[in-house]
């Protein structure tokens, strides 16, 4: 698939959204496309509800949040449950980047950022 513009000024708008990802691979992913405030939910020995007070203690009121965790069954469960968490925890909730990648036939965010290095040719 080629990245039309449109696509690349849609994904640029969420660079200073507060990203929750799964792991350590999808935030590197991230910070190589430019997002500076990217999360890992998953963190040895502490649980997901724990984690995303943790997460919501580094907000500030206006920022809005993404959860992007991978599209297959066990990312999509997650994504579910920390929606519920951030909900409870009063985050402001944007899925609307999650979209955007879904129709972009992203699969995983580890591999965001190589899928963005293949369209340049």
């Amino acid at each position: 698939m080629n990245l039309d513009s449109n696509f690349i000024q849609d994904f640029e708008k969420y660079k200073p959204y507060v990203i929750i990802v799964e792991g350590k691979k999808d935030i590197l992913s991230l910070k190589a496309l430019g997002f500076q405030r990217v999360y890992a939910i998953n963190a040895p020995g502490v649980p997901i509800k724990v984690r995303m007070e943790q997460i919501a203690q580094q907000l500030i009121k206006k920022d809005k949040v993404c959860i992007l965790t991978d599209f297959d069954k066990k990312g999509k469960a997650l994504y579910l449950l920390i929606k519920q968490i951030g909900q409870e925890l009063g985050m402001n909730l944007d899925s609307s980047l999650r979209g955007l990648l879904l129709k972009a036939q992203v699969s995983h965010i580890e591999g965001l950022w190589q899928f963005f290095e293949k369209q340049r040719f």
